[in-house]
C-alpha cells in the first residue's frame, strides 16, 4: 500500500482495527496515547543522538539501522492515528488548518532558508 494510493481513512480504519482484535481500546486513553507518542519519538530520536548532520544522513542509509528507523516512524504514527481515532479528529482538516496558521506566523517571504 504505497503512500499515493493508500487513504489517511485506509490507515486509520487498519490502526483501528488492530486495535480492537486485541480489545485495546480500553487502554487507550488520550493521557496513554499521547505518553506512547512520547516513548516512541524519544526511540526514534536515540538512533540519531550524538550524531552530526551529516551521520545521521547516512545512517538511513545503513540496511538495519534504516529498518529499525522505519519501524520507531511507523510506531509514531500508529499512535497517532489511534489518538484521532480515540478523539475523533479529522486529521486531514486538523493538517490543513495548521499549515495555514504557520503559513500566515511564517511567512515564506520572511523565513525562507531561515530556522
Amino acid at each position: 500500500m504505497p503512500d499515493d494510493q493508500t487513504t489517511i481513512a485506509d490507515l486509520r480504519a487498519q490502526v483501528e482495527a488492530f486495535v480492537a482484535e486485541r480489545d485495546w481500546a480500553q487502554f487507550h486513553s488520550p493521557k496513554n496515547l499521547s505518553m506512547a507518542i512520547a516513548i516512541e519519538a524519544a526511540e526514534l530520536m536515540e538512533h540519531f543522538q550524538w550524531l552530526t548532520v551529516e551521520e545521521s544522513r547516512r545512517l538511513v542509509e545503513e540496511g538495519a539501522t534504516c529498518g529499525q528507523v522505519v519501524d520507531e516512524l511507523a510506531d509514531v504514527l500508529i499512535y497517532c492515528l489511534s489518538l484521532a481515532n480515540a478523539l475523533g479528529v479529522d486529521l486531514s482538516e486538523a493538517i490543513v488548518r495548521k499549515l495555514a496558521h504557520n503559513a500566515r506566523k511564517y511567512p515564506a517571504d520572511e523565513y525562507r532558508g531561515r530556522f
